[in-house]
């Protein structure tokens, strides 16, 4: 089984104009109409709607929208194609084609609004026909912020006060949903809960009048919670009164407040900064010999290079220059055949960069005969290098810019206690970091630098602020298409950028459109 997409980011709407189209009817204008297709695998493509057709005009505003759902983490290829319509039929064969136009979800929610050439089947210019494309995030992201406290609550444990905690539940068709659960008071009958938030939507989906119930229990340890008492209100009434008193035994205060998505740190000018570092340590075994990590297969493939293109596809649509750096480490590099742990890919320490993926897999391929492959494993010097840059970031004082660090390591970390200190301290900047593990090493240390089982520490003590690594087995993916590897590590980075700036209270370099 390999792992599904994550559910959908968010919805997103796109609005679709055209200028200077090519004009097929004689005696008239044409009658565009613009269709949505798009692409599931290889040549794949299927219809997803239609806009209306705009009567005896060249140049086009079209008041049908297109609704689709926004993943990050999957290239999702749209094609927007044109057609003078002049007949009643569905089919389009029998219209006359006006130009079309190639592009991933990403690179118009980047961008917010996005102007290009038509082209024809042949590629050939389509006239001066262009097509712009609007993208806006279809949204509600108020959140309310609760205060709660009670007072007088029953004694319900027989030695000792009660240990009260709240669920709140969102009233569904098929019964009441949990949306939130705080955390327990011990031993108290008169608690006070931390401040807490619950999105509007996952309380009442919206609906200032929908129902929402409070429980309140005596927490046990064997799992057989006693329930003190219940209420219902909705947030219309919490508008109306910022308290809500009843019998004397409860009150929550509440305020309502919104907060950014990822697409409107996205559409607001944020962007993503991918760098890759690659490890040439020798227990990736000779690069001439098949059974090397490093062995380019005839077909022009190998881990390394499935890893470097399932990522960076994804993430490039996000980077308006498309220049990444690209670093290797635990190599031995000319002219001093010095080990080194952060050595540019192109040897240009002064422009480590390079034109897009391909440039970085190009470099991959014309720095891999140039070393000579040594060790030991170390991740902190590449983690460190990245950090500083974030840091430099943070001076612009706007959510202007992330960084994506994607490791791809065949092995054991040499220097752990460092790596784990360098990742804790890079917790406090924006950035993330993803790591691939090729071949069929223990990567258990991996794991470990992977917070889902708990918090990261450092040697210190000191815990990491938040989760930002990633870490899977290229192994787990060695028969699947190519495009999972990117959907299983790059699916919780939108929430790993939203829950930073959010974090040091950073809004967008401008305001994204509303709706």
């Amino acid at each position: 089984m390999f792992p599904m997409a994550a559910s959908c980011v968010t919805k997103v709407e796109l609005t679709i104009s055209c200028e200077n189209l090519l004009d097929m009817d004689v005696g008239s204008k044409s009658d565009p109409l613009c269709v949505l297709l798009m692409n599931t695998s290889g040549n794949q493509w299927f219809e997803v709607d239609r806009t209306e057709r705009v009567k005896n005009c060249l140049n086009p505003k079209f008041a049908k929208k297109f609704v689709v759902d926004y993943y990050f983490e999957v290239v999702q290829k749209l094609r927007f194609s044109v057609y003078d319509i002049d007949n009643k039929t569905v089919d389009l064969s029998d219209d006359d084609f006006l130009g079309e136009f190639e592009c991933s979800l990403g690179q118009i929610v980047s961008s917010s609004k996005l102007t290009r050439p038509l082209v024809l089947k042949n590629k050939k210019p389509a006239g001066k026909g262009t097509i712009t494309i609007s993208a806006e995030e279809i949204k509600d992201n108020r959140v309310v912020n609760f205060e709660a406290e009670a007072r007088k609550l029953d004694k319900k444990d027989f030695f000792g006060k009660s240990d009260p905690y709240l669920e709140f539940y969102r009233q569904m068709e098929t019964g009441w949903q949990l949306a939130h659960r705080t955390e327990v008071v011990k031993n108290n009958l008169n608690p006070c809960w931390k401040p807490f938030k619950i999105p509007l939507r996952s309380l009442c989906a919206g609906d200032m009048d929908k129902p929402i119930k409070v429980e309140c229990y005596d927490y046990d340890n064997d799992g057989s919670h006693d329930l003190i008492g219940i209420f219902e209100t909705n947030m219309k009434r919490l508008q109306e009164a910022s308290r809500i008193k009843r019998n004397r035994k409860r009150k929550i205060i509440r305020t309502l407040e919104s907060e950014y998505t990822f697409l409107d740190y996205i559409m607001g000018g944020c962007q993503l900064n991918f760098t890759v570092g690659i490890d040439f340590t020798g227990s990736n075994g000779d690069p001439r010999s098949p059974d090397s990590l490093h062995y380019i297969s005839p077909q022009g493939v190998n881990e390394y290079l499935s890893a470097i293109w399932s990522v960076g596809l994804v993430v490039q649509d996000y980077d308006s220059d498309k220049m990444f750096p690209a670093f290797g480490f635990g190599a031995q590099i000319p002219p001093s055949w010095q080990v080194s742990h952060e050595f540019p890919l192109n040897f240009n320490p002064a422009n480590p960069f390079c034109a897009g993926v391909e440039g970085v897999v190009e470099a991959y391929r014309m720095c891999l005969p140039q070393v000579k492959l040594y060790g030991p494993t170390n991740f902190a010097p590449i983690i460190n290098h990245m950090a500083r840059f974030a840091q430099q970031a943070l001076q612009q004082n706007t959510a202007s810019q992330y960084y994506v660090l994607l490791i791809i390591t065949d092995g054991v970390i040499t220097d752990m206690d460092q790596t784990r200190g360098a990742i804790v301290a890079a917790s406090r900047l924006p950035m993330s970091i993803i790591i691939v593990g090729v071949g069929k090493a223990d990567f258990t240390d991996m794991e470990i630098l992977d917070g889902d089982d708990g918090r990261l520490r450092s040697v210190t003590g000191e815990p990491a602020v938040r989760d930002i690594v990633q870490f899977v087995p290229f192994r787990k993916f060695q028969n699947a298409p190519r495009e999972m590897l990117a959907q299983c590590v790059l699916a919780e980075l939108p929430q790993q950028v939203t829950s930073y700036f959010r974090y040091i209270n950073l809004s967008p370099p401008h305001e994204p459109k509303q709706s």
